[in-house]
């Protein structure tokens, strides 16, 4: 007869983990060491995945892109100053990117403490100052209450990184009287002031050229769809916080680019040239806006943020800042558009302009038209391949650097939560950030995009990979140099290279030294093959590409002038027209008649109803049931040309972000089925 299982002792350790997991955290990236085995050894039993990594930094890049893609934190367990010390830059990253994450430092014996024992250090006074919270516990009756404040503090308000030291000997002690394990929820969501919305809408309405600037807030609160309804129903384009192209299906007519690096000129053009202008869910970062020039003198601007901005540092203050949740906000903007009445003309106008827009930005983005016949591979026509075979479903990540500028500037991406790049320009991201996407979105193909020296950084993650059975693909696009520093030297006439050259690297034998795949690529008709060779592979696989030295960005080659765009001048505000009396006197409306439909400004190519297939959360949040899936509406009549009424009351019920609106592809490429699983977020970026 067996004897049944002996149940372990509850010590603080386990009630740690059992709080973490009741809390919604499913992984913990690690180093291990001896000062937190009390917590790391009771992490399985509570149903907490455990992936022990190389490094702490691709500890942290791993647990800051798993809150990016997915809205949980995951958590990141390090020892003492020297683990820490390694965490930085992954906690820089999170914060960057207000991404949620739990740091457990583990610190040396309480009775050690003060004497410069082994490896001790003031975490919270040094590395925790890279975090949005940080805490200390000196005894044991305190670490109860100091683990549900750093709770709260990842969970609620503006997401980040929070940092909590934990002498050895506390994870050991018993927990006191009472203490039983509550799950910590934080704040979800920021409701929005009504009048501050109706207002916003005003700005925008009467605006003659207006743009929406979208960035991460709108994908953590599961909002893309709304956009994109919103937009087409105030006929105004979209355009991409840096580093947030999959806020917007990039096939849909209203979209025009990405800011920041590799941007096309048409983008910060268009933004300059902005008469009004809402930032939603964008922290207007100095690369997000262009050195800060946007938004233009003269731009009539509003920020919802959970965080909004004020007047500093030379930027003006917008004229609305409402601190909101995104999704919220566009949700409650959509409600007060239901019996609106646009006027024709103004509508036609913009659309008019929205086309021109679009086409401007596809001629000035194609990314395969510079001439190229080696040696090594044409850059846009590496994107160019992988836009070709990769499924819309595909999750791209990328480290910094200037290789990336063809990804930003030629990729198409057509759902949201597919793209992970960090805001912090930290090299050595995209494989962590790789493995941290298969980890969340199991059964998802995953494909890195890196540079020689990015890659060398974090490259024994490739062992992880191996390991844990992530069939992640890396793109290492190899000229032997910091190219990205090479090309300030090269701007600054100081051509030398100092510091910026490289030695060779084998980086397909590296790769199946350590048990993965590996490909080597010097032409590019040698490519395509390699990319299907790895994605039939399903296991991890490294694809070497041979880069020319010459090629230093997307603008830029060191055998020809590089091309330099002059912004356009900002005009002067302009005052508002008859667009914002009309829809004013609609959302002021205490019972707005149900107008007639105006049929949705369709994707390239698309129905004129189109709006984006998005998928379902693979799960519903520990308090919430999954949404029900809501059908579309029929094809509408078409508007009377006296007057083109915004959506009415037969426009489908609001729903989530992630649930499939079936048959309605944004694209008229798109043939793939849907993933049935997305970001499920806790709380919304700031």
């Amino acid at each position: 007869m067996t004897a049944p299982a002996h149940e372990p002792a509850m010590t603080l350790g386990r009630f740690a983990a059992e709080t973490f997991a009741a809390s919604g955290i499913k992984v913990a990236f690690t180093v291990p060491g001896e000062s937190f085995l009390g917590l790391l050894d009771a992490l399985p039993g509570a149903g907490i995945r455990v992936v022990a990594t190389r490094h702490e930094g691709a500890a942290g890049f791993m647990a800051a892109a798993y809150g990016s893609l997915t809205g949980r934190p995951a958590l990141c367990l390090v020892t003492r100053a020297v683990g820490a010390a390694n965490l930085g830059i992954g906690l820089h990253a999170a914060r960057a990117d207000s991404a949620p994450l739990v740091a457990v430092v583990g610190g040396v014996r309480r009775s050690l403490r003060g004497r410069e024992a082994f490896q001790e250090a003031d975490i919270e006074g040094s590395v925790g100052r890279l975090a949005k919270w940080a805490g200390d516990v000196s005894e044991p009756p305190a670490f109860p209450d100091a683990l549900r404040e750093a709770l709260k503090h990842a969970l609620s308000g503006r997401p980040g990184p929070v940092v909590l030291t934990v002498p050895e000997d506390v994870f050991d002690e018993p927990p006191g009287e009472g203490l039983s394990v509550t799950p910590q929820r934080g704040i979800r969501t920021l409701q929005p002031d009504v009048s501050s919305v109706r207002g916003i809408l005003h700005l925008l309405a009467g605006g003659r050229s207006p743009v929406i600037l979208a960035g991460a807030g709108v994908l953590r609160s599961n909002a893309s769809s709304d956009l994109v309804r919103l937009a087409e129903t105030l006929s105004i384009p979209v355009i991409a916080a840096w580093r947030r192209p999959d806020v917007f299906p990039n096939d849909h007519a209203y979209y025009l680019g990405m800011t920041g690096l590799g941007a096309p000129p048409t983008v910060a053009e268009r933004l300059l040239g902005a008469d009004s202008l809402l930032v939603i869910g964008c922290r207007l970062n100095e690369i997000a806006s262009f050195e800060y020039s946007i938004p233009a003198p003269g731009t009539r601007w509003a920020h919802v943020d959970l965080e909004p901005r004020t007047a500093m540092a030379g930027l003006q203050a917008p004229e609305i800042a409402l601190a909101a949740d995104a999704g919220a906000f566009i949700r409650v903007a959509r409600d007060l558009l239901l019996g609106g009445v646009l006027e024709a003309a103004a509508v036609d106008a913009r659309r008019a302009a929205i086309a021109d827009d679009r086409a401007a930005f596809l001629a000035s983005s194609d990314v395969v038209e510079e001439p190229w016949e080696g040696p090594g591979v044409h850059p846009g026509r590496v994107i160019e391949t992988l836009g070709r075979l990769l499924g819309p479903e595909t999750i791209l990540t990328t480290d910094a650097g200037n290789f990336a500028s063809w990804a930003a500037r030629g990729y198409r991406f057509r759902r949201p939560g597919t793209f992970l790049g960090p805001t912090s320009g930290a090299m050595g991201y995209a494989l962590p950030a790789a493995l941290a996407a298969a980890v969340a979105r199991p059964g998802r193909q995953v494909v890195a995009l890196a540079g020689d020296g990015g890659f060398a950084m974090t490259m024994a993650e490739l062992e992880t990979a191996v390991r844990e059975r992530l069939p992640v693909i890396v793109l290492v696009f190899d000229n032997r140099r910091y190219g990205t520093i090479r090309a300030h030297q090269e701007e600054r006439g100081a051509g030398q290279g100092i510091g910026t050259e490289l030695g060779a690297i084998d980086f397909a034998g590296v790769a199946e030294a350590l048990g993965a795949a590996g490909f080597r690529v010097e032409r590019d008709d040698e490519f395509e093959d390699a990319l299907t060779s790895a994605l039939k592979a399903r296991r991890p696989a490294v694809i070497q590409l041979q880069l020319d030295r010459r090629w230093l960005s997307i603008d830029q080659r060191a055998d020809k002038p590089a091309e330099v765009a002059l912004p356009v001048q900002p005009p002067e505000a302009m005052e508002a027209g008859e667009d914002a009396e009309a829809l004013e006197a609609a959302v002021e409306a205490p019972e707005p008649p149900a107008p007639e439909e105006v049929p949705a400004p369709a994707p390239d190519g698309a129905p004129p109803d189109g709006a984006p297939d998005e998928a379902p959360p693979d799960e519903a949040p520990p308090d919430e049931a999954p949404p029900d899936e809501a059908p579309l509406p029929d094809e509408p009549e078409p508007a009377t040309p006296d007057e083109v009424p915004a959506p009415d009351e037969s426009l489908p019920a609001l729903v989530s972000d992630h649930e499939r609106l079936d048959g309605q592809a944004p694209a008229s490429e798109r043939s793939e089925p849907v993933s049935t699983e997305e970001p499920t977020a806790v709380a919304p970026e700031g």
